[in-house]
C-alpha cells in the first residue's frame, strides 16, 4: 500500500532490487516486480483489501508481512524462496498493508505470513528490509559471502 517518494528508502529498495535481480536470475528467481496500490478515499484495510487483491496475478503464491507471522532466520527464508520455485511456483507476493495493517480476510488467503518481529515498521521500511531479505536470500543460495552466519 501507498506510493513510494524520491528518497532514501526509495534509493535502497531500488538498489537492493537490482541486487536481487542479477544474483537471482541464475538460482532461477526474479525479476523483482514493485506493485504499488494506493487507496485514494483512504478507508482502512476494509478498502485497501480488494484494491491489494486487484494486484495480486492470479495463481501466485500470497505472502503477508504481519506482526503476527512466523519470524523466520535470513537462511529458512531463503529456504522457503528455494522451495517454491524448486515446486514450479514462479509467482510470488509478498503483502504489504496500509498503515492499519492488512484486512483480515486478505490474511485468511495468505498462504504463508512472516514477521519482521514484535514491532511495528512503516511499509516504506518494511519494503526495504523485505527487499534486502530478498538480496540476502539470493546471495545465501549462491554461497556468496554477503550472509555470515
Amino acid at each position: 500500500m501507498g506510493r513510494l517518494r524520491s528518497g532514501p528508502e526509495k534509493d535502497l529498495i531500488q538498489d537492493y532490487s537490482q541486487r536481487f535481480d542479477r544474483t537471482g536470475r541464475a538460482l532461477g528467481l526474479g525479476p523483482l516486480a514493485i506493485v504499488e496500490v494506493e487507496d485514494k478515499k483512504n478507508g482502512g484495510m476494509s478498502t485497501e483489501a480488494p484494491l491489494l487483491r486487484n494486484a495480486i496475478p492470479n495463481g501466485s503464491i500470497i505472502v503477508t508481512l504481519d506482526e503476527r507471522g512466523k519470524l523466520l532466520k535470513s537462511p529458512d527464508f531463503a529456504q522457503k524462496l528455494a522451495g517454491w520455485r524448486d515446486e514450479g511456483r514462479s509467482n510470488i507476493t509478498f503483502v504489504i498493508g496500509g498503515a492499519d495493517g492488512i484486512d483480515p480476510s486478505l490474511r485468511a488467503e495468505a498462504d504463508f505470513s512472516i514477521s519482521f518481529g514484535a514491532m511495528v515498521w512503516p511499509h516504506m521500511l518494511a519494503r526495504v528490509m523485505l527487499c534486502e531479505q530478498l538480496y540476502r536470500a539470493t546471495t545465501i543460495l549462491a554461497g556468496s559471502p554477503y550472509h555470515r552466519t
